[in-house]
């Protein structure tokens, strides 16, 4: 059905993001695009009023892969229940994903749910400096490869070329729309796709070259018809705006978004990447350094962040971080794997985040994608609106069911003042 309060026939797009904090990025991306946007935590908080675009927010990225496709095909059923005919599965700009998934399994999931005959990826997020040339993914000048992201602990990426990449997580074909192409614009990117649909039996992927914010336009505008896409925030936005103006002459009207309720505001800091761990040194506010061995342990950990909160909420913002500096070293200390290790952190750092609820905070902000997941589940988010934006890719979210402002930060977005500008942001 077409949602009432939409311009007639404008259906919504359905987008499927593998994890939190890449779908309040994409929500962003899409609102900025003046797109009304809803956000939905799991396949059970699927509006049907779902205006220009619906993106539910799933926890996907790094479980088994076979759990993925059954996560990634209840959202589309959701998603298609509402009235979205066209699906966009959303991943990370850095295409964490191994060789056993998730990826190319989540697509060839979705190509089976909604008959799709290709699916084009493209993960570049150029205001990122994330950028893809000739199927190479690049972080700022490095190949993905050479980049941080060689070690990741959940999806270590040794490999930068992306063709090659996907080929290793799917069975169907997987071909190159090259930068040139992109370059030329829509139609050339189009007799590209028709050009390698000629050569492909049945269903396949492309994956398309971009290095500026307009190639992602380009690559849009050349898909808009299809009925699966898939790829970075950027592109899902523009996928969204392409598909609109496809059939609305009407300009999306730029909404007033949603502003964070006042009250105290916290910082839950779990991710191990260098962006956050400069973030959490230039906090000036009460800070609170967790062990792993008591974060494993949990009680201990969830009671002194707690008490802690206590005597600190009502002098100004604070912070519960976990200890950067010896994480890596302590794993090996606690007897468990470091994906066990991982989970149980998540857990706790869910516990202090109702805690923190339940104390009054009413703005908070949790980086790490894991981290973000683990509190979004714990509080039991079903639905938000989105709200200002903090830096790219990361907007203020607020729940539309009690007051509560939310800011999911991926570990590698926002510069060293991020937690400043944030608290800005939100008029704290």
């Amino acid at each position: 059905m077409t949602p009432d309060h939409s311009p007639a026939g404008v259906r919504p797009v359905g987008f499927i993001a593998d994890d939190i904090t890449g779908a309040t990025d994409l929500a962003s991306a899409l609102a900025a695009r003046g797109l009304d946007t809803r956000l939905a935590f799991g396949s059970a908080a699927v509006p049907d009023d779902g205006g220009d675009a619906i993106v539910v927010a799933l926890k996907i990225r790094s479980v088994p892969a076979l759990e993925a496709r059954v996560a990634a095909i209840e959202a589309a059923e959701a998603l298609r229940a509402v009235g979205a005919e066209q699906l966009f599965a959303k991943y990370c700009s850095t295409f964490d994903s191994t060789a056993d998934g998730n990826i190319g399994p989540i697509a060839d999931a979705l190509v089976d749910v909604t008959g799709a005959r290709r699916v084009v990826h493209c993960p570049a997020y150029p205001a990122n400096g994330r950028t893809v040339y000739l199927g190479h993914l690049f972080v700022g000048d490095e190949l993905l490869s050479e980049s941080p992201m060689r070690d990741h602990p959940l999806n270590p990426m040794r490999d930068s070329q992306l063709r090659r990449v996907l080929a290793e997580q799917t069975s169907r074909g997987v071909a190159l729309a090259e930068w040139a192409t992109v370059d030329a614009g829509p139609a050339a990117v189009a007799l590209r796709l028709k050009e390698v649909a000629g050569h492909m039996t049945g269903a396949h992927h492309v994956i398309a070259d971009a290095v500026r914010d307009v190639d992602l336009d380009t690559i849009a505008q050349a898909t808009a018809d299809d009925r699966l896409a898939a790829g970075g925030a950027p592109y899902g936005a523009a996928f969204a705006a392409a598909v609109r103006a496809r059939v609305c002459r009407e300009a999306p009207a730029h909404g007033q978004r949603a502003m964070p309720p006042p009250g105290p505001a916290a910082i839950l800091a779990g991710s191990l990447s260098r962006a956050t761990r400069e973030q959490v040194r230039a906090f000036a506010g009460p800070t609170l350094t967790l062990d792993v061995i008591d974060l494993v342990d949990g009680d201990f950990a969830v009671r002194r962040a707690l008490e802690f909160a206590d005597r600190n909420l009502a002098t100004g913002p604070l912070l519960i971080t976990t200890d950067h500096d010896t994480v890596g070293l302590r794993v090996g200390a606690t007897g468990l794997s470091r994906a066990q290790v991982s989970r149980r952190i998540e857990i706790a750092m869910g516990r202090i985040g109702i805690g923190l609820e339940r104390r009054g905070v009413r703005q908070l902000i949790v980086a790490g994608g894991e981290t973000s997941g683990a509190v979004a589940d714990a509080l039991s988010l079903t639905s938000a609106r989105i709200g200002p934006d903090i830096s790219v890719g990361v907007p203020w979210i607020v729940a539309e069911d009690r007051r509560l402002a939310v800011a999911f930060k991926s570990g590698n977005f926002g510069g060293p003042s991020f937690f400043h500008d944030a608290l800005e942001v939100a008029g704290t």
